[in-house]
């Protein structure tokens, strides 16, 4: 087959594109990064929001287009049309994010906040959830059906690795230099569910190319469920075996947790639910019993990081404001410029 991957250089993209090479598809690939083609896969360098570079893209035919980009709801309703046109299965990357709250594990067909939720002035923001879930209903209006809508939860991988809404560079960059790590007590105790990237690669490639597919949603997640303080413990336990001591953790009551991270509905509509799926659905085409188990796999993602460990930027203020809560003082010598070490003195006295 034939397949484009909008943006699949991420978690999940690196890994389908192998999986799908693997299996002798032709695979292209949108990147904003300069990369090489090899004689495998072909790497197209440019901005796929950019509607010149995607006309041209998508001035050859696929078999199949999967869509990591996100796009505002106005942008989406410009370019699906197009998308739709230009192959014969469009793989639209929702999130398991757009459900709403259930004492019960999640099917394709539990209610979504966009649909259930009473909080108006939520209703009235395109924060992510609601976005995907705007989105999915462009292409349930569709008069085309040449569609799958997948929605993944939280995907981890050897260069991601979460903790509740906290990135990597917001808990273990702090870990690695003997700072307390700040964690909310409030999401620590909730259920939630990580999946390792390759395994919803894998659910993707499954479903590439099947009729029964078209015109459906399906989440793909691990079968395992996990309280966020299991994962805190398997991130600890790693840690102290690899800089032999124990990292501090600092566990925080909400209004000072939200002090430093301001996703606020993003913790109050999906970290502070108890997430667990029924995959009945998606094992049509892949049993996810086979997906690894997340302690098992996110601690072979760290050890794989700490080997080579490589973070994005830091965000300094926010740091500035933890290591104020906790009587501390990051490196100055860690800050890139003097406008940050500016920044950072501001926020630590202000």
């Amino acid at each position: 087959m034939k397949v484009l991957l909008l943006g699949g250089t991420g978690a999940m993209g690196a890994h389908l594109s192998t999986l799908l090479l693997g299996r002798g598809d032709d695979v292209t690939t949108t990147t904003r990064s300069e990369r090489a083609s090899t004689s495998k896969v072909k790497f197209i360098i440019g901005n796929a929001h950019n509607e010149n570079f995607l006309d041209k893209v998508l001035t050859e035919r696929w078999d199949i287009i999967v869509d990591f980009m996100v796009y505002s709801t106005e942008l989406f309703k410009l370019r699906i049309q197009k998308l739709l046109d230009s192959c014969d299965q469009y793989i639209y990357l929702s999130s398991a994010r757009v459900y709403a709250d259930s004492a019960q594990p999640l099917t394709e067909t539990s209610p979504r906040l966009l649909d259930s939720t009473l909080d108006q002035q939520y209703l009235s923001t395109d924060e992510y959830a609601l976005t995907k879930a705007r989105q999915e209903n462009i292409l349930f209006n569709s008069i085309h059906k040449n569609w799958t809508i997948i929605r993944p939860y939280i995907t981890y991988s050897e260069q991601r690795l979460q903790l509740g809404v906290l990135e990597k560079e917001a808990w273990l960059y702090r870990a690695l230099r003997k700072r307390p790590i700040a964690f909310s007590k409030d999401i620590n105790d909730k259920v939630t569910t990580l999946t390792y990237g390759l395994d919803v690669a894998k659910g993707i490639a499954a479903i590439m190319g099947q009729r029964g597919a078209l015109g459906e949603a399906f989440h793909i997640t691990t079968d395992k469920s996990i309280k966020w303080q299991e994962v805190l413990e398997v991130y600890s336990c790693l840690l102290k075996e690899h800089l032999n001591f124990s990292p501090e953790i600092n566990l925080q009551n909400m209004s000072d947790f939200t002090s430093h991270h301001s996703a606020v509905h993003q913790i109050k509509y999906d970290r502070l639910f108890n997430r667990q799926f029924d995959n009945s659905k998606i094992n049509q085409f892949i049993d996810t019993c086979t997906f690894i188990n997340p302690v098992e796999g996110l601690n072979n993602c760290l050890k794989a990081f700490l080997n080579e460990p490589h973070f994005l930027s830091i965000n300094w203020a926010r740091e500035a404001v933890k290591d104020k809560q906790q009587g501390v003082f990051s490196s100055l010598s860690e800050l890139p410029s003097i406008k940050t070490k500016a920044k950072y003195m501001y926020y630590r006295f202000k």
